[in-house]
């Protein structure tokens, strides 16, 4: 958790049940090593479950327009749409706007865009402060374990393995499996290939991690938005679950908040 440009006074003086209902939402998140494997690298139905405990707690989906006008004429108008937006009183009793977005696997630039989003709706008044959550960098670091672990496990040695675990791999995917493991310089077991295969394809440094809005904030990106930064720790992930309780899990990240 990291806080930048006040952030951290604002909430914790004039908000702290909102930094209570994210505490209490983001610590009960658990995502089963299936629910990883079985997502593709897209959003996992722990995400989802994740969204759903947001907007039981009011944090819901806003669309923001901004429209100017010059002598009476309209100039122009700017839309926004934010996916967890928490509107509460402050002290004073003004309604203030707490802006929430969730990138747990898109493309990296989409933290620029959050963060711009952010920037323009600060700079209008239109929110207090801006929230992102995303992968942190225990479990970008671990992603590659924690799937290796999970392939040992399942005693993945062939594609027909991994076919009876549910998971169809592309022709592109085969094809850069198979080159690991024959090349003739260094070549490498089928699971540590795919593994590495996986991960690079679904979890790979070009897409929304920590260190990549680390690097924007640093940047200035974002600048002077109030803003809390979130990331979701490699201790979040379980194995061993129970496959009813797995299921049951899947079941109940599957309606969209």
């Amino acid at each position: 958790m990291r806080f930048l440009s006040h952030a951290e006074a604002i909430l914790t003086t004039d908000f702290p049940t909102v930094l209570d209902e994210l505490e209490e939402v983001v610590a009960s998140l658990t995502i089963p090593i299936e629910e990883i494997i079985g997502s593709g690298g897209g959003e996992t139905k722990g995400t989802q479950r994740l969204r759903r405990g947001l907007a039981g707690k009011g944090w819901l989906k806003t669309h923001f327009t901004i429209d100017k006008t010059i002598n009476g004429l309209p100039r122009e108008s700017v839309s926004h749409e934010v996916d967890h937006v928490r509107s509460i009183q402050s002290r004073d009793g003004t309604p203030s706007v707490i802006a929430m977005e969730i990138e747990w696997n898109n493309k990296d630039p989409f933290f620029d865009r959050d963060l711009e989003n952010f920037k323009r709706l600060h700079a209008e008044g239109a929110i207090s402060v801006g929230v992102i959550v995303t992968r942190g960098s225990t479990l970008q670091s671990e992603m590659r374990n924690l799937v290796a672990r999970w392939a040992g496990e399942r005693q993945i040695q062939n594609f027909n393995d991994l076919e009876a675990q549910g998971l169809n791999p592309t022709p592109r995917q085969k094809r850069d499996v198979m080159k690991r493991v024959e090349r003739a310089d260094q070549p490498i077991p089928f699971r540590e290939a795919w593994v590495n295969q996986f991960v690079s394809d679904k979890f790979g440094v070009a897409t929304t991690h920590w260190s990549k809005l680390d690097d924007r904030v640093r940047r200035g990106v974002g600048n002077p938005c109030p803003l809390l930064l979130i990331g979701i720790p490699d201790r979040v992930v379980t194995f061993g679950e129970d496959p009813e309780v797995v299921a049951a899990l899947i079941d109940e990240g599957a309606t969209e908040p």
